[in-house]
């Protein structure tokens, strides 16, 4: 049979009149760009050949790890009782510059008695610490402090309990005193202890006793301030306020561990304002939660920023313009082209690189060697332009559309990206080649002698299975189209093997058995894996998805190294992108204030989202790394000591003024300001992201020049 002759690649209008798609990209000029590039290549193909560590970035690295440690391992030592139930810390810190309410009442191994007002509840909770093993008895009484006549002072009230004390060596209790009147109090809680009752009748329980402790108590009755409000009650109210209360009891290690894991999922979850108001009404002491916050800046800091700073930052020599990059996708889509024997309209052909993204149009047309579908030539594009943008470590995702144009119509439903939804993908997919091996001259010999080469190919290997294959020939080629799975398990996981290797194999396989066969017709050979995902077919590192249509994604050059696989985690890659995207907004205003701007924007609460934000806007303001840091330390110190050291004030504030419930109002506003913030920053990324306007223009130059709908 006759082939069909090399195609100069025509195709019919919908006015009948003849459309030609060039075979080569238009000259356009640009043989300076591609010398640039070629410098730029090849000094990116000798990598970094520093050892580690040996940058700035590389120390500060091992610091935010070896700091990391440290603090993880302090909080979890301190929570679980590690380092025993000692007050000493407190106490130290409490006598410094650093606690400004003054030296807290230190606790020793002595039994001792803690006493604070619950009055959402209307109650003291009571709490008795080192108890000896025995019964304790607890005698708790309230001693109006009007006085009608010379030795008149009346007991109000007295509650008597008796509890029996095993190992922990503490017990907790409440007295209520909902239903007493306004007025002065004397408070007097008074523990006595007795020997277990199994105990010997002689046997006594080391110590003095009993141990008492008193404070001088004021009640008062008022009604709620936002009674208005169908969450708050509107009846009366008492409250219980310590008149001298005297030194603030220091706080024990567990106690300070476990309040350093809520503060910091406070400070995660709603930002520092939460984690302050969360500490200050529980009168956690400010030194220890201005460390908490600086701790977890620090540790975010030093681990994520020199990761971000290795993986992004570039050398002004080495950064592409927005013509480069698009010289480079041309010519890469030039070389898929060649080699998967098909056709592109260059007039139609479209590439933009926009501030967050790289958006590619590319239409193209079959010839008589064409084995790849739309789909695979997709993957091939794209994975071709990531590995290009990986080497020039080109980093932000890439909108790719590819439409045929010879068959019956261009699907303009299909939206950007790898083609096909996810569900598709993992479907096995059925090709149907016959329409185009159907017109070729078949060869039974050929034919045989391949495919025998195909199955012993797959049989040597306990790895693979050759799933279906097709084999034809005509006078110049033979054609070889097989599918392969893997056959182990988890094989999403475990096999390493790319498709492309697999190929390679194969085709120096059957070149070598069937040698004889080869000198007069080329091999074409086209492989697929069965359970291959997108992300395997594409070579991406990270894929983002519309949130409104499932079909459009972009995919980002995948990076090489622990800290790319780490930023290109789905968590942490989403959290850099909207942190990427909050930091190019605020890029004017670090460009004329520089350093001390962005001291600034990291040290107010309601301009910055943390030091995260701070040191990618600094890094993307070509700042150099030290200085972004010193900047982000100094301004992140300084948002984490204000508002530790304020937080005491707010709160008082709020009592004064009879506005306690506001407090966990305002910390609920505050997580919802967190949350909504961080959405609609990302909403109006994805928006941007995936803007339809260039798709658009591609759809209709494609309908004015094929007349499709």
């Amino acid at each position: 049979m006759a082939s069909r002759p090399t195609p100069q690649w025509l195709s019919m209008s919908r006015e009948g009149e003849v459309q030609t798609l060039s075979d080569s990209p238009p000259d356009d000029g640009t043989s300076k760009l591609e010398k640039e590039l070629t410098v730029i290549r090849n000094r990116r193909s000798k990598g970094d050949r520093r050892r580690f560590p040996s940058a700035i970035e590389d120390f500060v690295l091992i610091s935010g790890f070896i700091y990391g440690a440290f603090y993880a391992l302090l909080i979890f030592s301190m929570s679980g009782g590690l380092l025993g139930t000692s007050t000493g810390l407190d106490h130290a810190a409490s006598k410094t510059f650093l606690d400004p309410s003054g030296e807290c009442q230190e606790v020793t191994d002595e039994p001792w008695i803690h006493i604070y007002p619950d009055n959402d509840n209307e109650r003291f909770s009571i709490g008795v610490y080192n108890l000896p093993e025995g019964l304790a008895t607890v005698n708790m009484n309230l001693i109006t402090m009007d006085v009608i006549g010379e030795n008149t002072n009346r007991l109000t009230t007295e509650v008597e309990e008796n509890y029996s004390i095993g190992t922990n060596g503490s017990l907790g209790t409440v007295f209520s005193f909902h239903h007493l009147p306004p007025g002065p109090y004397e408070l007097r809680v008074l523990v006595d202890m007795q020997p277990p009752e199994d105990a010997d009748e002689n046997e006594t329980v080391e110590g003095d006793w009993p141990i008492s402790n008193d404070l001088s108590v004021e009640l008062s009755t008022s009604s709620a301030t936002l009674s208005f409000l169908p969450f708050v009650e509107d009846g009366n109210h008492t409250e219980a306020t310590i008149l001298e209360a005297g030194q603030r009891n220091c706080w024990t290690m567990p106690q300070l561990g476990r309040w350093g894991f809520v503060l910091m999922g406070a400070e995660l979850g709603g930002g520092r304002e939460t984690a302050m108001l969360t500490g200050g009404a529980a009168g956690i002491p400010a030194w220890w939660m201005a460390f908490i916050s600086l701790s977890l800046s620090a540790v975010s800091l030093l681990l994520l920023y020199p990761l971000m700073y290795k993986v992004y930052h570039q050398d002004t020599d080495d950064m592409l313009s927005n013509k480069h990059i698009e010289y480079l996708v041309k010519d890469t889509v030039s070389k898929v082209a060649a080699r998967l024997q098909i056709n592109i309209d260059w007039e139609l052909y479209k590439a933009e690189a926009r501030e967050l993204s790289i958006d590619i149009m590319v239409p193209y047309g079959t010839t008589e060697n064409t084995l790849s579908d739309n789909k695979d030539v997709r993957a091939e594009v794209l994975r071709d332009l990531l590995e290009e943008f990986s080497l020039f470590r080109v980093f932000k995702p890439v909108q790719l559309t590819v439409r045929p144009v010879d068959h019956q119509g261009v699907d303009l439903d299909t939206g950007i990206g790898f083609g096909g939804s996810t569900a598709d993908e993992e479907q096995p997919e059925r090709r149907d080649y016959s329409a185009f091996f159907g017109e070729l001259h078949t060869l039974a010999r050929v034919e045989e002698e391949v495919r025998d080469s195909l199955d012993l190919f797959f049989a040597r290997r306990n790895n693979v299975t050759m799933v279906g294959a097709v084999v034809t020939s005509d006078d110049r080629h033979i054609f070889v189209s097989t599918v392969y799975r893997p056959t182990l398990r988890l094989a999403f996981f475990r096999f390493k093997t790319t498709t492309g290797e697999v190929e390679q194999e194969l085709r120096e396989f059957i070149s070598t058995r069937n040698e004889d066969l080869l000198h007069s017709q080329d091999l074409i050979l086209k492989v697929r894996n069965q359970v291959s995902t997108l992300a395997d077919r594409s070579g991406a590192g990270r894929v983002e998805q519309s949130t409104s249509d499932d079909e459009r994604v972009a995919a980002v050059a995948r990076q090489d190294g622990l800290g790319g696989r780490v930023l290109q985690t789905k968590f942490v890659g989403d959290l850099l992108s909207t942190v990427e995207y909050t930091a190019n907004e605020k890029r004017e205003f670090i460009n004329k204030w520089g350093f001390w701007g962005l001291i600034l924007f990291v040290w107010i609460p309601f301009m910055a989202s943390g030091v995260i934000v701070g040191s990618m806007l600094g890094m993307l303001s070509r700042m150099k790394f030290m200085r972004v840091l010193w900047a982000v330390v100094i301004g992140g110190s300084a948002a984490s000591v204000t508002w530790a050291y304020t937080a005491d004030g707010i709160i008082r504030f709020m009592h004064a003024y009879k506005l306690e419930a506001m407090i966990p109002i305002a910390i609920g506003v505050f997580v919802l300001i967190a949350y909504l913030h961080m959405r609609s920053t990302k909403s109006r990324r994805q928006a941007e992201l995936f803007e339809d306007t260039l798709l658009d223009n591609f759809h209709a130059d494609l309908h004015a020049k094929y007349g499709t709908e």
